[in-house]
């Protein structure tokens, strides 16, 4: 246990300027310097806009492989800290579960309601093949790797988490002999934690660039063409949202979801701009330590949520996706279909793995049902817009999820989550406060 010889008053705010708000900022610049780039042709502004988003991308990624692998490591070993930790697991993983098979329960259901196919004026011959794909075959033997570096060069996030389970696991089993390997890694996740704070930091900036280059690599008539399509994501995720996850909070968390929204707010909005849930989640653990989640349940229940609790990626959006893909194919989808469609988001949303995009689950969704391959072109063009509310929706789930459990559970602090509000990117940064505590600290 790490303990600070000299205790330290929590950093101030750097901003005055609320991060919300610098968001929306960031937002609004983005359309604007997007418009401007399409409709009067300014290419070097296009351009501009590209690298920026690009770079904050970039910089995101950068922390993934070695954020994911010590935030699973740390956060198995910290289960020995937590009573009743083998239960909290299963509770947690029910949990994901039941909500993502509702999820998907909407999402076919608006799909079959609002034939999202029709009337596109695409055909299959505008579809292509992507350049990742998924399959059962490929997922079942693609999550032990063949070497223990390429996981991290390639950026295979399965992987990373197969290998971290491994080594957690094993730490476990040593017991004492381990602790000096788990000094080092809560240390490093620390470092890595402290370091991915100040590219969070950028994230409005980041903003102007991403929602830039969207509009003006695409503009509204892309967003025209698949209007159907975009209102179902956008429509099924707020449902999840704003309607399934407060409808469990209040009846079986027994709390209040406006309360509960004041609190993850931070996270759900940082998600939204930088389209990935790893890069999100220290932001995700804080919301969901400051919402009274206790901070050893946190730190496994939240790196295990944003590497494959996926509402948005591998629920609504497959489900709708499908759909579509079938209708522009003229490919008539039976109950069986939609069981398999239910089942492949209950089971492979781990194919998601918490990165921009949801292709390789896609992927493996049509391959299940037989669809043919080249419909994940028709997609890709509108992705990036997509992208954006699908995982925002992912780490609200990932933030339900702990509360829900804890509740259930009894170890839930509700005069914390009563009083949660304000954004932990403006108060505090990562490891200021607790200092005392020997587990992740997150931003």
């Amino acid at each position: 246990m790490f303990v600070s010889a000299t205790p330290q008053a929590p950093a101030k705010a750097s901003f005055k300027f609320p991060f919300w708000a610098q968001i929306v900022t960031g937002l609004v610049l983005g359309v604007l310097f997007g418009w401007l780039a399409r409709t009067q042709d300014v290419s070097w502004l296009a351009t501009t806009l590209e690298k920026v988003g690009d770079l904050f991308v970039q910089l995101l990624k950068l922390a993934v492989a070695p954020l994911v692998f010590f935030a699973i490591l740390v956060s198995i070993t910290n289960l020995r800290k937590v009573n009743n930790a083998a239960r909290l697991a299963s509770r947690t993983l029910l949990w994901f579960m039941i909500t993502s098979l509702v999820a998907v329960g909407i999402g076919l259901a608006i799909g079959l309601l609002t034939n999202p196919g029709a009337g596109t004026g695409l055909t299959p011959q505008d579809g292509k093949l992507p350049k990742r794909t998924g399959s059962w075959i490929d997922f079942l033997t693609g999550i032990v790797p063949k070497d223990i570096v390429t996981p991290f060069t390639e950026l295979n996030v399965l992987q990373i988490v197969f290998l971290a389970a491994v080594a957690g696991v094993a730490a476990l089993q040593l017991g004492d002999k381990a602790q000096p390997v788990l000094n080092v890694a809560e240390s490093i996740l620390q470092l890595l934690q402290k370091a991915l704070w100040w590219v969070i930091r950028l994230a409005p900036i980041g903003t102007v660039g991403l929602i830039g280059t969207a509009i003006a690599s695409y503009g509204w008539e892309l967003i025209g063409k698949y209007a159907t399509f975009t209102a179902d994501v956008y429509i099924g995720s707020a449902l999840v949202m704003f309607g399934v996850y407060p409808l469990l909070l209040a009846t079986v968390a027994k709390v209040n979801p406006i309360q509960f929204f004041k609190g993850a707010w931070p996270a759900i909005q940082l998600a939204f701009v930088s389209r990935s849930s790893v890069g999100t989640m220290p932001v995700t653990q804080k919301v969901t330590e400051r919402l009274g989640v206790p901070r050893e349940y946190a730190s496994f229940a939240v790196p295990f949520g944003a590497t494959t609790k996926m509402d948005g990626c591998a629920a609504i959006y497959p489900a709708l996706a499908a759909i579509f893909i079938a209708q522009i194919f003229d490919v008539q989808l039976t109950i069986t279909d939609y069981l398999l469609i239910a089942f492949v988001s209950v089971v492979g949303s781990a194919a998601t793995a918490g990165l921009t995009g949801a292709t390789v689950m896609l992927t493996l969704t049509l391959s299940t049902l037989g669809l043919p391959l080249e419909g994940v072109g028709l997609l890709m063009a509108i992705d990036p817009i997509l992208d954006m509310m699908r995982t925002a929706t992912n780490v609200a789930g990932q933030v339900v999820t702990p509360v829900i459990v804890s509740a259930r559970e009894g170890i839930l602090d509700r005069d914390k989550y009563n009083s949660a509000s304000g954004s932990p990117i403006d108060s505090a940064e990562p490891a200021d406060d607790e200092r005392k505590v020997a587990v992740p600290a997150a931003v």
